[in-house]
This record gives C-alpha cells, structure tokens and sequence, in this order.
C-alpha cells in the first residue's frame, strides 16, 4: 500500500521552530518529487517547498525563503521540512505530497499521493 505519514506538527511560540517529517511507505521516494503544501482554515491550499528525486533542486515560496529548509534522506524515504521562525501566518495543515515529475511543480492537483496532514500552530 502506497502511503505518506507526516509527523512533528504542534503549537509553538512565534520565533519558534519545528521540523516536519514526511515518511514513504510502499515506494521508493528516489523516483519522486516530493512537495509541502499548507492550508490555512478559509484559504486556499498552497504550496510551500519542494524537492526534485535527486535532492539537487529545491524551491520555496518567497514567504518562507531563508526560514524553511526541505532536505531528503533517501536512505529512510523521509523528507523533512525545518521550519524556523515561525510565525502567526505559518498555521495551517501541512501536507507532503509525491509526484512523478522530472522538476518541482507547485500545482496540488497533479501530485499522485498525499499524506494526512500535521497541523502547525504558532501562537503565543
């Protein structure tokens, strides 16, 4: 069975940070590339970061460039998203998502499988 569980979400003060987990199951994440998505009650789902096959290529959005890092351990077929200083914008539902594309696409409807969701809430 072809699976994605994210994990690490929680509350945590602004300035804060938090690193998300998104662990594959049933398939080798080397052949895919793996996106974070957010969504924020009343708002669309948007994409935040994501990472080539290869690790080699990484994209962010620029209200989270130089705050998140996506990085890949191929070896656990686990993609991580540090997140540091966060802030009150930052809460949603963070989903990871995989697609077999040959770059990043930012677009949720053309990913493949997708995880349940972590929920992150920064609030003092």
């Amino acid at each position: 069975q072809l699976q994605l569980v994210e994990s690490g979400g929680g509350l945590v003060q602004p300035g804060g940070s938090l690193r998300l987990s998104c662990a594959a199951s049933g398939f080798t994440l080397d052949y895919y590339v793996i996106g974070w998505f957010r969504q924020a009650p009343g708002k669309e789902r948007e994409g935040v970061s994501c990472i080539s096959s290869s690790g080699a290529i990484t994209n962010y959005i620029d209200s989270v460039k130089g705050r998140f890092t996506i990085s890949g351990d191929n070896a656990k077929n686990t993609v991580y998203l540090q997140m540091n200083s966060l802030k009150p914008e930052d809460t949603a539902i963070y989903y990871c998502a995989a697609g077999r594309f040959s770059l990043c696409v930012s677009k949720a409807p053309l990913y493949d499988y997708w995880g349940q969701g972590t929920q992150v809430t920064v609030s003092s």
